[in-house]
């Protein structure tokens, strides 16, 4: 599969798929619903700005259908004084899993990041995911333990 599929950026006339991708992705993780409008959200942050900070690289079949995305934005690192690459969502409809389409984003990600001069790229799972934690284990990848934390910031 991997040989015909490729990874690529997304373009505008993707969003709506990958809107429905972040709707599967949060069920799949158990979270609560992307916004209603990602899909015009995400036009905005990727592609109308003067200098986007998000990326969303899409798997896509020889048939044209996307099964899969990664998104990632620089950020910084306190403590190293140095920017990496923050991968915030990787995900491939069930089906297309175990196919290689995940190594394939993965690699574009990293890509991402040297593009951008950037040494490493981060990222979390929840630690229910074992699936997902031995598909990075086996790219090498290592993990620590931490527990993410959200605080609205509005009153």
């Amino acid at each position: 599969m991997t040989a015909v599929a490729r990874v690529r950026h997304a373009e505008r006339s993707d969003l709506p798929r990958v809107a429905e991708l972040a709707a599967q992705h949060a069920e799949y993780e158990r979270a609560a619903p992307p916004v209603p409008d990602l899909a015009k959200r995400l036009a905005v942050l990727l592609f109308d700005t003067p200098t986007p900070r998000l990326y969303c690289l899409v798997a896509e079949l020889p048939d044209g259908e996307v099964v899969g995305y990664a998104t990632c934005s620089p950020e910084l690192s306190t403590w190293e004084c140095r920017e990496y690459l923050l991968m915030d969502c990787l995900f491939l409809v069930p089906g297309h899993r175990g196919l290689g389409l995940g190594a394939l984003l993965m690699d574009a990600v990293a890509a991402q990041a040297r593009s951008l001069g950037l040494s490493e790229v981060q990222w979390q799972t929840p630690a229910w995911n074992e699936g997902a934690i031995r598909f990075y284990a086996r790219l090498g990848a290592l993990g620590t333990d931490k527990r993410r934390f959200s605080l609205r910031a509005t009153p």
